[in-house]
């Protein structure tokens, strides 16, 4: 009996060695409060977690030093959630992490000194990532004190517009082994600067010089990186054929250009660059020159060209039959909100490129189903497929895609014709994740049901203004896929609160948007508080009749809530200020709510202290009191005010006929 008892009070888990308890938490991915239960079960458990965990997102600034004594292996700390970082907080971080810390993304926060990065940066001798991107008061002092960072491989430094040569030129002689660097919209940052990025870090392959004020000084020294393999010029007024032209050196890395809004360069500049990358897999010409047969020409040498996107270019029908006669390898093409391109030419490029794996011909309005047809019977392994607002084409197209493409993922019929017999057909594609229907007038919950039953994978769903569907259509949709992270059904008037109830068995649902759902009430919100508690974004405008009885539930139970639209609803001071117990609350629209006061919006403004970005009517700023709204904005609040006035929401096929008659 003795050794019964004593077998009895064994643990089974202190039988375990710790790395396979850690080997069972990294399978703990799917839910964010998986690892928090675990690590409450014991004390034991307690200090396995921390020990696990590599990776910190916190959430307030005040809990930062605690949390890092804690999580003392942390090596990749995130900290966009702070709208504002002191000094004092990084001096923190470079004490407590000085061992372990091997990347930090500042790229949200503001505050912090030339001081506070140069103690970062000496004590965390293993630092190799850093983004500070939108640190837009850094100065060149700041640069340099990067440059201390002598083992740093990746910089952020986007919308640094206060650094220049001078700066970028000590991060180049401190960081020499640097792989990747960003330096879009530095405008400060020319061809000194640059050139010496390319002189000095010979180990770079990846380069982000989008809106530089540079001009072909510094190219030959760009194109001589024996490693580069991504160059970003988008933007770079500067660079012209003269530039381009004078060209000598070959980079044999290079697989991925960008040179997206780039209007200097026309078909001489593309082809004197193309001869010097002739290992070339992806290439973005969007907003540039027309694609003309020149152009198009001028892609002859690039035999390993897999990627090309022209988004928002004019396109000749010359120029696209050249694409599909000279880019043998292509994989992905995008041709969204290109003015020119037609069935014709869509068809010869569909015909010629049978293994194409992505096609976005986004509001692409002269297309009809003669292109659908070529596309569906040549490119049958598409994957990827959008094609806005391509009005010409008839519902009877719709058919084929679902017939012929069954490999599809991701789907995009936003403002089309599709009916229930397309979305029937639509449902063989058994491998979609995501599907976007908003605006499709002609489907209803019939049609709906075929894609709940057969598309178990579908993550997210946007059914915006489908104004044909029901509760019978979100029923089936919430039963048959219950993998869905996000769904639209904004301006849907029949749905209740039926829908709701049924979608709340979606646990993994973290993008709610039900906007001018009239139907809806506070005892669907709650169904959906309690049963999607991973919920991060929540937009219920419109929504009359959801009051404070639907934010208590929310406010208990949707604890990672971090975005709100309360605009037109029946929510109170009482609703509002339950909110403040959301830690992860950062982001309020709050436009005409009737029950609002004064004092009950300066009391919820004070009390969610993570807030970062509130909409408020403009009306409230010579009403709030201004040490008040001075005391927010020195915590990294942002105001955005707004002088709508109260208006009736619009009828959806009203709104479709509206915007109808305003396009040309």
């Amino acid at each position: 009996m003795k050794k019964q008892r004593c077998s009895e009070k064994i643990n089974l888990f202190d039988l375990l060695s710790e790395e396979i308890v850690f080997i069972i938490l990294d399978c703990l991915n799917t839910n964010p409060f998986d690892k928090k239960s675990f690590s409450l079960v014991c004390k034991s458990f307690y200090i396995t977690e921390s020990k696990h965990r590599k990776k910190l997102k916190p959430l307030r600034q005040e809990h930062l030093p605690a949390v890092l004594i804690r999580y003392s292996n942390t090596t990749h700390l995130d900290l966009s959630l702070y709208p504002r970082i002191n000094d004092h907080s990084l001096f923190a971080i470079s004490k407590i992490t000085s061992f372990t810390l091997q990347s930090i993304d500042l790229s949200r926060s503001w505050g912090f000194s030339s001081s506070g990065l140069l103690s970062l940066t000496l004590s965390c001798k293993n630092l190799k990532e850093i983004d500070i991107s939108n640190a837009v008061s850094l100065k060149d002092a700041g640069a340099a004190a990067l440059a201390e960072a002598k083992n740093l491989e990746k910089l952020w430094m986007g919308r640094c517009k206060m650094v220049t040569d001078m700066g970028v030129g000590c991060i180049a002689v401190g960081c020499k082994n640097l792989k990747l660097i960003s330096l879009k919209w530095c405008l400060g940052v020319g061809d000194l600067g640059v050139g010496l990025i390319a002189v000095k870090c010979k180990e770079i392959r990846s380069l982000d010089l989008s809106y530089l004020p540079i001009t072909n000084k510094c190219l030959p020294s760009i194109l001589k990186l024996q490693h580069l393999e991504d160059l970003i010029l988008e933007g770079c007024f500067g660079i012209d054929d003269c530039s381009l032209a004078a060209l000598k050196h070959r980079c044999k890395s290079l697989k991925a250009l960008d040179m997206s809004s780039c209007q200097n360069i026309s078909h001489l500049g593309l082809s004197s660059l193309t001869s010097s990358i002739g290992g070339l897999q992806q290439l973005t010409l969007a907003h540039g020159s027309p694609v003309t047969l020149s152009i198009a020409n001028g892609l002859k040498k690039l035999s390993m060209l897999q990627s090309i996107k022209l988004d928002g270019s004019v396109v000749t029908r010359a120029g696209l039959k050249a694409i599909g006669d000279w880019c043998v390898s292509l994989k992905e093409l995008s041709l969204s909100k290109c003015d020119g391109v037609t069935d014709e030419g869509l068809s010869y490029v569909a015909t010629k490129h049978r293994d194409l794996r992505k096609l976005d011909i986004t509001c692409c309005r002269k297309i009809s189903d003669v292109s659908i047809t070529h596309v569906t019977s040549s490119c049958t392994g598409l994957t990827s497929l959008r094609m806005e607002s391509c009005t010409l084409v008839p519902r009877e197209a719709f058919v084929l895609i679902g017939q012929r493409c069954r490999f599809l993922e991701e789907l995009d019929l936003t403002d089309n014709e599709i009916d229930d017999e397309g979305l029937k057909s639509i449902s063989r594609c058994s491998k979609l994740s995501v599907l976007k229907l908003g605006i499709c007038l002609n489907i209803t919950g019939e049609g709906l049901a075929h894609v709940g039953m057969c598309c178990s994978k579908l993550k997210e769903l946007d059914l915006y203004r489908c104004v044909g569907i029901t509760d019978s259509g979100i029923l089936t949709i919430a039963c048959g896929c219950p993998d869905l992270e996000m769904i639209n059904i904004a301006y849907l008037k029949d749905i209740t609160d039926s829908s709701l109830l049924s979608l709340s068995k979606c646990s993994r649902l973290n993008t709610f948007e039900s906007r001018g759902c009239p139907l809806i009430t506070s005892l669907g919100l709650a169904a959906i508080a309690v049963g999607c508690k991973q919920l991060i974004k929540l937009d219920i405008k419109w929504c009359h009749n959801i009051n404070d009885v639907g934010m208590l539930p929310l406010a208990h139970f949707s604890q990672n809530l971090r975005q709100i639209n309360l605009s037109y609803t029946s929510v109170t001071d009482v609703g509002l200020l339950s909110l403040a117990s959301i830690s992860c609350l950062q982001n309020m629209t709050i436009l005409h709510l009737k029950g609002l006061s004064l004092n009950g919006l300066a009391a919820a403004l004070l009390a969610c202290g993570g807030i970062t970005k509130v909409k408020l009517q403009a009306a409230f700023k010579q009403l709030l009191p201004q040490p008040l709204i001075d005391h927010l904005q020195a915590r990294g609040c942002v105001f955005q005010w707004r002088n709508k006035v109260f208006q009736a929401e619009l009828d959806p096929k009203s709104w479709k006929l509206l915007l109808e008659d305003t396009v040309p």
